[in-house]
């Protein structure tokens, strides 16, 4: 990588899990190339790319169902990250931070675009569970794609980043700057939501 313009290489095709980073700190080699980058060592952000670039396109991919608006997102991400890495102190996970720049990213692309979205109700429904069975079988469907997009902005990212992402409550609720218990909650009316959304395709 040569300047803070640099085109960082981004996946056409998503797959394998997320990089898991405990709220106990920094991994050591985030730590080792963050410190690396910020001292003039560009070459180090590109480690960086490689090891998250796959999850921040799937969690942009999430939020536009498209592949080239994912991968136009997911390089901002990076190049936002890349601007703003001397500012980063390790107060929390780089992971936690990189998502934090991606959801803004997600929700400043989603309000430009001005896309009409039908908020579902925030009624809760019972039997949230079989929601998450349904994701799980289902996820690439394009039914379940489109009844998450239909759902309020907090709920649809605290979705995202729990069930898709596969993060903690703790490491969600960093990333949104809300509390555990809100991000529960979000998750649970998301889940109604959803239920409510998918009808009869999900068993009670």
């Amino acid at each position: 990588m040569t300047s803070d313009t640099a085109v960082f290489p981004m996946p056409l095709i998503v797959s394998g899990g997320t990089a898991r980073v405990g709220a106990a700190g920094l991994r050591e080699d985030d730590r080792e190339a963050i410190q690396a980058c910020q001292h003039g060592e560009r070459e180090a952000f590109d480690r960086l790319v490689e090891r998250y670039q796959r999850d921040v396109y799937r969690l942009c991919f999430r939020y536009v169902n498209n592949h080239h608006d994912a991968s136009d997102m997911a390089q901002e991400v990076f190049l936002k990250a890349y601007r703003a890495i001397a500012k980063f102190r390790g107060d929390s996970s780089f992971s936690t931070w990189l998502y934090r720049i991606a959801v803004n990213t997600c929700l400043n692309f989603k309000a430009a675009r001005k896309v009409p979205a039908e908020e579902l109700s925030e009624h809760v429904a019972d039997g949230a569970a079989p929601v998450l069975e349904r994701l799980e079988r289902d996820e690439r469907s394009q039914r379940v794609r489109e009844a998450v997009a239909r759902l309020p902005e907090k709920q649809r990212a605290t979705l995202i980043l729990k069930v898709y992402q596969d993060l903690t409550h703790e490491e969600v609720a960093g990333i949104l700057g809300s509390s555990v218990g809100t991000v529960k909650a979000n998750l649970f009316h998301a889940l109604a939501n959803l239920r409510k959304a998918l009808g009869q395709g999900v068993e009670a």
